[in-house]
């Protein structure tokens, strides 16, 4: 390995110990200034597959940053994206704790394919088509970094600060749904806390989907039949703690919860 090889392998092991031993390290921009966006997916990578390598199933892919405030604050002009575990399936609801850091929550629409789809030039219309249904989910995003002081490249190599993530039992057609319409009520322990619709996220959930296929194509990845897309936050990520309970509440596809334990 060359001396940058080096570096992504350095920052690869340590968000990897992080992880596995529940403890924090310093913003990835400040440990390696000249560390670039392909790198940042590059140290992605080289710990999805440690995961892979360990017994873990890949089971989709998460998107990041699609609303254009939190684009804002971090200064970038798209959305990342993660790759999902089975490890991270926690759809009977229930969290544990333990196995994150500095956890929160978030109401959102994930897509489940029936086919697999390719970019570079993937449409809103190709996305449906190639769907099998959606549902509601709550995604529980987690950071290695410490406090969220995060930045692009930051989350981007700590797989998009991806936690656990948790689908509700009604699944929905494409055809027969808004999804653009389709509206979100997040509540913490019975207490309404914030709320979203699909146009918030790149004005179409599908075209959400259609971005990450299109961005995939760039490492030559394919999304598969039977992933699961996380399409992004219909609205802001919620601090959790050992016993808060969640529920996302949805026009048409009804209720997801989770509890954290």
């Amino acid at each position: 390995m060359n001396a940058k090889q080096d570096r992504i392998q350095a920052i690869a092991d340590m968000l990897d110990r992080a992880l596995h031993e529940r403890h924090y390290i310093d913003p990835v921009i400040m440990l390696e200034p000249g560390l670039n966006i392909e790198d940042a997916y590059a140290i992605q990578m080289k710990n999805v597959a440690r995961e892979v390598e360990r017994g873990a199933v890949i089971s989709g892919k998460k998107i990041g940053l699609t609303s254009l405030a939190m684009q804002t604050v971090l200064g970038v002009g798209e959305p990342d994206y993660g790759h999902l575990l089975n490890t991270m399936d926690v759809s009977h609801g229930k969290a544990p704790i333990d196995r994150l850091l500095q956890p929160k929550a978030e109401g959102e629409i994930a897509f489940v394919l029936k086919e697999d789809i390719a970019g570079p030039n993937a449409t809103l219309e190709d996305v449906l088509a190639a769907t099998d249904y959606v549902v509601a989910a709550i995604e529980i995003v987690d950071c290695r970094i410490r406090d969220w002081r995060i930045k692009l490249i930051d989350t981007v190599a700590d797989n998009a600060s991806s936690g656990l993530y948790v689908l509700g039992p009604n699944r929905v057609r494409p055809d027969k749904i808004m999804l653009v319409n389709e509206c979100m009520q997040l509540y913490k322990n019975g207490e309404w806390v914030n709320a979203g619709c699909g146009a918030d996220v790149m004005g179409h959930p599908a075209l959400c989907v259609a971005w990450l296929t299109n961005m995939l194509h760039r490492y030559g990845v394919t999304l598969k039949r039977g992933e699961v897309v996380l399409s992004g936050a219909l609205s802001a990520a919620v601090v959790a703690q050992r016993g808060d309970r969640f529920e996302a509440v949805f026009n048409q596809l009804g209720t997801v919860k989770v509890e954290f334990v």
